[in-house]
């Protein structure tokens, strides 16, 4: 697409009247909650169950009619956004959300003063949209999207959403390398290793994986749905450390274990849903693999 942001402004009234507004010019676009996270998976869809859909990191067959899988649902199509199964969700929305990677453009979320101060300082002046703590700078181009990659600044840009605030100010520059270094810089984070003696990788949970575990099966299950509806209350911001929070605080439940617990299979739980708010699965899973190692005493 050539022009990803519209500079027009919106006249109408009404989230679906400005999503339809945005989709005319490339811009694909998904209902957000008043708590500006997405709306949560049907249960059809719930925990990926479906698979996902197609455009997600790991494709699947999901054909769902409704906007679940959050900035993966995010659409041009009209007939999608008008439809009777997306009707419920923009009746409840509080804002209008899109996917920036979908409409080829990075942003640069600033969420306070100091990291609007920094912005300032060192990176290329661009489209500035006004936010309610501080500023996205958005700019031309895309790369991967990152959290916290530096205090106060997530970067949102493939596999993301951000909210729609307005079209901003100033002329968008291209996408500079001291943005993608950001992101860089943080995949280059040295990764844990194993937590756990078990070989199980993406499978979920059952006894057989928690042969030396000494609790009970409803008490695992129980603190594990625990850590996933923390993680996903975190949708707007925060999604990885709460990931990483929930993790440390389940392996900790198993330091007296003779093991293996099956943390890793505990752990994907975790993944799934940090993915879900917007989290890159590659930060996801260094969080939550930090967060298991961290409750034994393997990393500071």
């Amino acid at each position: 697409m050539t022009h990803a942001i519209p500079i027009r402004r919106d006249t109408r009234s009404g989230h679906l009247d400005v999503a339809l507004w945005l989709a005319v010019d490339g811009l694909p676009v998904l209902p957000l909650r008043a708590g500006k996270g997405p709306f949560g998976n049907c249960p059809a869809c719930e925990r990926n169950a479906c698979g996902g859909r197609p455009n997600m990191k790991t494709p699947g067959p999901c054909a769902c009619p409704r906007p679940c899988h959050a900035w993966a649902a995010a659409t041009t199509d009209p007939h999608v956004l008008t439809s009777p199964a997306w009707a419920p969700a923009w009746r409840g929305a509080g804002v209008v959300g899109y996917h920036p990677g979908g409409a080829g453009v990075t942003v640069v979320d600033l969420d306070d003063a100091g990291a609007v101060d920094w912005a300032r300082t060192v990176l290329p002046p661009t489209r500035t949209v006004t936010t309610t703590r501080g500023e996205h700078w958005i700019y031309r181009g895309v790369m991967r999207s990152a959290n916290h990659v530096r205090p106060g600044v997530d970067i949102k840009s493939f596999m993301s959403y951000a909210r729609w605030l307005g079209t901003g100010s100033g002329a968008m520059a291209v996408l500079p390398p001291s943005v993608l270094a950001l992101v860089e810089r943080e995949e280059t984070t040295r990764p844990g290793g194993a937590v756990d003696s078990s070989s199980v990788t993406r499978a979920r949970w059952d006894r057989s994986v928690a042969t030396g575990c000494r609790h009970t099966e409803g008490y695992i299950r129980a603190g594990a749905a625990r850590g996933v509806e923390h993680v996903q209350t975190r949708s707007d911001k925060g999604a990885g450390t709460a990931a990483y929070g929930a993790a440390r605080f389940l392996a900790k439940q198993h330091t007296a274990c003779p093991g293996p617990c099956g943390l890793d299979a505990l752990g994907e739980d975790l993944i799934d849903a940090a993915v879900s708010v917007g989290v890159p699965e590659p930060y996801a899973r260094r969080a939550v693999s930090n967060g298991l190692q961290a409750a034994l005493g393997a990393i500071a």
